[in-house]
């Protein structure tokens, strides 16, 4: 009688790679199996290959959480494009959903399409396209469900936004005037919507203060987010709720009126009578326009937590280049002439403003202001030109052009070339982050957390896919040049468990019987090719191209679940086919079998346990 076939022990063996656990423990040469989707082995000895089909040779490399995403809008991409190939690509297995107070739990396709479109130069359409297309949900349980019947690529998590659960209380109209208040009832649902979303895994709810994000679409262009509008009897109410269940409110503060910086903090502080409040606050930023804020920063976040507070700044570890074509970057939005320009959509009335010399006077006027608080530096000789129909003009600052032009004010220089060639003048600058020994310090910083990627907004302007990679570089090269600042265990720690364990989701960590959301990277290949930037077209906005980060020889390997969505230099078949990914939960750690688990997503969070 012939034998039985063996069941070989694992279905995957990553061999000999310097093992990162994701606590910060130090790094040592492991063998990991992978088996049913989770670590079944870490082995200092060989583990026998006998029968697996998926054996990794990861000698010479690093062998890694996947990494988190802390601040993403991927919110309309994901309905149409649920691979999100472009963060998977880079080692990055988990992204959050939800940010800056948006989200789209509750509103329909016209209101996401206003409350993205202009803040996240996402494409208006698209984003209206995408949510009437793929709404069949009612509420934040349903909302998980409908993302899980999707072909995730990496894992997702989640805030609910402040300004999707206001405009579908309230109406867009109401929900942004400033003499409008909530009625008690409004306030009661927000109340329901967020305790609901709470109650289906949601890591918390974010909100917005800041006022130079701006609404698209005709009803009512140009106001502030809705959340801006909210005051402190309603905003106070649904921290409460926060506060209660241990969850997460990410905020973006007016950094015109620094004060508000102040009562985000002070409003985590706990005390005898009530918990801790997370909060997540946006960003820590070394400004070129205002370069002692960072120390202030750094200081309030070291002082509240010491007062009790559970308080975090985000941080992108790299510096801040941004690029635009023409007038269109978010930045104008901050002075009134900038946002003049942009509230005007079609290029006619934009040219005609641009050349009104009255227009010219006030735009100068503010370009010249350099007191009180901003986030752009407003020097135009920090302006490079990268593209443009008149190559002379190439490799210029407009500061540069204006000298040449016979002394022009740089105002004039840069309002010429965009009247005269409106978007297909591109040019780049650094907002921020420009200081590597100040990035070293932040890096440190407790009160500080690796994100803020923006990932799937703002597509021709910025790149930050690969933030996690750009930071092992760093400090990879800090410490060959003798002047370390993070070790590789804590550089990686930082990146994934930590983030991971304050979120409250099960993630980020590669012991035995974690979930096998794992990376197997090059560190020789953490070199310059992941600081340039590329294009490439966005499927799900027909082809619209967008900024993104190309070094597919840093990232050899990438597994959500265990199961390898990235081999060598390219995706594998399974990316946009299947789902690999799953929605993660605040507060509750999954330990079934994933292939059983996987199979019945619609039972949320059975055989699940508290974190």
């Amino acid at each position: 009688m012939p034998a039985a076939p063996v069941t070989p022990a694992f279905d995957t063996i990553v061999r000999g790679g310097l093992y990162f656990d994701g606590d910060g423990s130090p790094a040592q040469v492991r063998d990991v199996g992978i088996r049913d989707g989770r670590v079944a082995a870490v082995s200092a000895t060989p583990l026998d290959t006998t029968g697996c089909p998926d054996v990794v040779d990861a000698h010479g490399r690093w062998v890694v959480p996947g990494f988190l995403d802390i601040h993403t809008h991927y919110d309309i991409e994901v309905l149409a494009g649920p691979a999100l190939l472009e963060s998977l690509r880079h080692g990055v297995t988990t992204v959050l959903l939800g940010s800056c107070s948006l989200s789209t739990v509750h509103v329909g396709g016209v209101d996401a399409g206003d409350l993205f479109g202009r803040v996240e130069a996402i494409p208006r359409m698209h984003a209206i396209r995408a949510v009437e297309e793929a709404k069949d949900w009612g509420s934040a349980s349903e909302y998980v469900a409908a993302l899980e019947r999707r072909a995730l690529g990496p894992n997702l998590a989640a805030f609910i936004g402040h300004s999707d659960m206001r405009t579908a209380t309230m109406g867009l109209d109401r929900a942004t005037r400033p003499e409008v208040r909530p009625s008690a009832a409004e306030q009661r649902r927000m109340e329901q919507m967020l305790t609901e979303a709470l109650d289906a895994g949601f890591v918390g709810m974010s909100a917005q203060q800041l006022l130079f994000d701006k609404l698209d679409g005709e009803r009512c262009r140009s106001r502030t987010l809705p959340s801006t509008y909210a005051k402190s009897r309603e905003m106070r109410r649904l921290r409460r709720v926060l506060r209660e269940r241990d969850r997460v409110i990410q905020a973006g503060p007016d950094a015109s009126h620094p004060h508000t910086i102040l009562l985000q903090a002070l409003a985590s502080i706990g005390g005898w009578f009530r918990k801790p409040l997370k909060t997540s606050l946006l960003s820590a930023a070394d400004l070129k326009a205002i370069p002692f804020i960072i120390h202030l920063m750094r200081l309030l976040a070291g002082t509240v937590n010491r007062l009790g507070a559970d308080f975090r700044w985000q941080h992108l570890p790299v510096p801040f280049e941004v690029y635009a074509d023409g007038i269109d970057l978010v930045i104008f939005e901050e002075f009134g002439s900038g946002a003049q320009a942009l509230h005007l959509q079609e290029k006619v009335a934009r040219d005609e403003l641009m050349k009104d010399p009255a227009y010219r006077k006030a735009f100068r006027k503010d370009y010249e202001s350099k007191f009180g608080p901003r986030v752009w530096h407003r020097d135009f000789f920090d302006a490079e030109i990268v593209a443009c129909p008149d190559p002379s003009v190439i490799g210029k600052s407009f500061g540069q052009v204006g000298v040449e032009r016979g002394g022009q004010h740089p105002v004039d220089a840069f309002l010429d070339l965009v009247v005269e060639h409106g978007t297909a003048v591109r040019w780049r600058t650094t907002i921020s982050g420009h200081r590597p020994q100040v990035l070293r310090k932040i890096a440190q910083e407790k009160g500080v957390q690796m994100g803020f990627s923006d990932a799937g907004a703002h597509l021709r302007n910025m790149a930050f896919y690969n933030f996690g990679l750009r930071l092992l570089k760093h400090a990879r090269d800090a410490e060959r040049a003798g002047r370390p600042f993070l070790s590789a265990e804590r550089a990686v720690h930082r990146l994934t468990g930590e983030l991971a364990e304050w979120y409250g989701i099960d993630a980020g960590r590669i012991r035995e019987g974690d979930r096998a959301d794992l990376v197997v990277l090059d560190p020789e290949r953490l070199d310059a090719t992941l600081e340039e930037y590329h294009e490439a077209p966005v499927a799900a906005y027909d082809g619209l191209p967008r900024m993104v980060n190309r070094n597919d020889a840093t990232v050899t390997h990438v597994y959500v679940g265990g199961r390898a969505v990235w081999h060598g230099s390219a995706p594998t078949s399974l990316v946009g086919g299947e789902r690999t990914g799953r929605f993660l939960r605040a507060g509750v750690v999954d330990r079934e079998p994933l292939a059983v688990a996987e199979a019945r997503p619609e039972q949320g969070v059975a055989n699940q346990t508290g974190v």
